[in-house]
């Protein structure tokens, strides 16, 4: 849906750009736990090794500066491990290189690669992913919800900024969810995995005629932080495990920086701090330090 970026108009002079999943709604454990690894296992007939396996693939989504990854570099990510510790992955090169080459990582990409290369794993890695968007969609709905603090901050900030989700997330899913707590009102677009890159979408809202400086990415995974960098924007971190308490700081303390023009600096490198000491990842990437 990259239509609705090209024909995105500012409404205010302040942008803030929130992640979906594990930051905004409290659904990312609960979609690996019961989506992402079990219907990996079960595509791939992982099933002796499972225990192993779901371990090792919530470390890499969940606990480490991995999080948030995409959902087929994840894949490919955990099934070169799994070729390396326990079985053969039939034809893992082809997924491999379609990760690698792709511009856009999502289902109706991956359809057009198999539509040019009939690989086995690349086949079987749609059939993941679909499954994965059915077993999402087939669970409780009182497990799909916000953090406490999340609709509070919408508000308050939707009064003096615009909003955009921006998310590697399936769309249909954000939409849900966003829509069943009444959080949509306080969004100006939804941008997804079908609408590119987070680097190349923050990077054309930037371009959006907001002044420099009037752009904030919140983020709970390093590819929020390297996208806000990547797009010369500021990054507020929701910490894994302090969510509630991160809300409540921007609510209370990050917001009023940003909008007083006063985020940059050392409460930007603070928040960078807290992030990466959150992910056991305190010397990550010194050299894409934020550029403000």
């Amino acid at each position: 849906m990259a239509e609705e970026l090209f024909r995105y108009t500012k409404r205010k002079d302040f942008l803030v750009c929130i992640d979906s999943d594990g930051c905004a709604m409290d659904t990312m454990n609960i979609k690996h736990f019961q989506c992402f690894g079990p219907c990996m296992t079960a595509e791939w007939k992982l099933e002796k090794w499972q225990e192993e396996i779901l371990a090792r693939w919530n470390e890499i989504n969940l606990y480490t500066i991995t999080r948030g990854i995409n959902r087929f570099r994840g894949l490919a990510k955990a099934l070169g491990e799994i070729q390396e510790k326990y079985c053969e992955i039939e034809d893992l090169e082809s997924l491999k290189g379609w990760v690698k080459e792709t511009r856009e990582l999502s289902n109706e990409a991956l359809e057009s690669a198999i539509q040019k290369k009939d690989g086995i794993c690349l086949k079987k890695a749609l059939s993941w992913s679909r499954a994965v968007n059915h077993s999402i969609q087939e669970l409780p709905e009182e497990e799909k919800k916000p953090f406490p603090g999340v609709k509070e901050a919408l508000k308050k900030v939707y009064q003096k900024a615009d909003i955009v989700i921006v998310s590697s997330a399936n769309r249909d899913a954000v939409l849900e969810e966003w829509k069943k707590h009444d959080l949509l009102e306080y969004t100006d677009l939804v941008l997804t995995q079908d609408s590119g890159s987070k680097a190349f979408c923050l990077s054309h809202l930037a371009e959006c005629g907001y002044p420099s400086g009037h752009v904030l990415m919140c983020g709970d995974a390093a590819g929020d932080l390297e996208a806000s960098e990547e797009a010369g924007v500021f990054f507020y971190p929701i910490l894994v495990g302090q969510e509630a308490e991160s809300w409540k700081e921007f609510q209370g303390i990050g917001l009023k920086h940003f909008l007083e023009e006063n985020y940059g600096g050392q409460y930007q490198q603070e928040m960078r701090k807290q992030f990466l000491a959150n992910l056991g990842a305190a010397d990550y990437g010194e050299e894409t330090k934020s550029r403000h």
